[in-house]
């Protein structure tokens, strides 16, 4: 299966890793900024950034962070976009407009979907629901529940996929981008390089 789908490999915490992703085919690459297994300090995170070639697009990941420290994170790494993945209202997003946003929802049902009208993010993001994390869980949700988000917005699918079930959920979704985290390692917060280009080889085909 050939397709155009994007490749975000998140919660990269090793320059071997970032390389890794990059050298198979990622398209972007997250860092996580907020607690979490995956968490990195802003000083590693740029030190991995300056090392990086051009045309990846770099992201950083923010749970319910406000603005003003946001906006100094993307600036002292060099970030291309900032993925919110809390309950962040709305008005954030206002406050971030120089930066490009992807706002996360975690998706139970298709109630799940109702908020997502509020939002004018460069891109949406729908996650597997965990009721005590916030993301990165390996949780799937039923994908269908996409076809009835009514937007122009670029769809990403992220939450329990791994290279068994991606083009799955691709057919499904036909989605601007996919996300992974958990379903590339071999333990919660160590990446596989060989599960990072399984992942990768079946998405772009």
């Amino acid at each position: 299966m050939q397709t155009n789908t994007k490749v975000k490999i998140c919660g990269i915490k090793t320059l071997s890793d970032a390389k890794c992703a990059v050298d198979y085919g990622a398209d972007a690459i997250g860092f996580v900024f907020a607690e979490s297994i995956r968490n990195v300090s802003k000083e590693k995170a740029r030190a991995i950034i300056q090392k990086l070639p051009p045309f990846v697009t770099i992201v950083g990941l923010f749970v319910n962070d406000t603005a003003e420290n946001i906006k100094a994170v993307c600036r002292f790494c060099g970030l291309d976009a900032i993925q919110l993945h809390g309950n962040e209202r709305p008005g954030l997003l206002n406050k971030l407009k120089n930066f490009k946003t992807i706002k996360a929802f975690r998706i139970q049902n298709e109630k799940d979907i109702i908020p997502i009208r509020k939002y004018k993010p460069d891109a949406i993001l729908l996650d597997g629901y965990s009721e005590n994390k916030m993301g990165g869980t390996g949780t799937s949700f039923d994908w269908k529940i996409v076809k009835k988000v009514r937007t122009s917005i670029p769809i990403i699918v992220a939450g329990g996929l791994t290279h068994s079930n991606v083009s799955q959920a691709i057919s499904i979704v036909n989605p601007y981008a996919v996300d992974v985290s958990s379903g590339v390692e071999s333990k919660p917060g160590k990446k596989d390089k060989m599960l990072i280009k399984k992942f990768i080889d079946a998405v772009k085909g």
